[in-house]
């Protein structure tokens, strides 16, 4: 990923890109939404422990293509309320790669539980993977 941040605007306001290029022959995985809820059904209190729980979960989606985190080129996330923000951003800046990716973080009215209060989206890219040559049938030579 080629992150773009142009000289003529202003520099992001954390630690992410203003945009992120990828080269040819790039395959992508879209994330859907991920809430900070384990799979017994807990959620836990803060915002950064459900952030943290929302890139495991994501870990586990994007290890399904062969992908890890460092493979983020792009992060949707959403907060209910703005003193959820440092925890979100703490988390997210300590599971994303570098250069760090594109991202945009939205305040929320809420989500289908009013306990949680982080959900995030990603886009992964790598590498296609290469295909192996098809094997061809020889004779039997007698």
């Amino acid at each position: 990923m080629k992150p773009l941040n142009p000289s003529s605007i202003r520099a992001p306001f954390a630690r992410y890109s203003h945009g992120a290029e990828l080269p040819t022959g790039q395959r992508l995985v879209f994330c859907s939404g991920q809430l900070g809820i384990a799979a017994d059904g807990t959620v836990p209190e803060t915002a950064k422990e459900q952030a943290d729980l929302c890139f495991a979960n994501i870990a586990a989606i994007l290890g399904e293509a062969g992908m890890t985190l460092t493979n983020i080129v792009r992060v949707n996330a959403y907060v209910t309320d703005r003193a959820h923000m440092q925890g979100y951003m703490e988390s997210r800046d300590a599971h994303v790669g570098t250069p760090p990716p594109a991202s945009t973080l939205m305040i929320v009215s809420g989500f289908t539980l009013p306990a949680f209060k982080v959900e995030i989206e990603v886009v992964a890219a790598a590498p296609e993977k290469r295909r192996k040559p098809a094997r061809t049938a020889t004779a039997p030579k007698f």
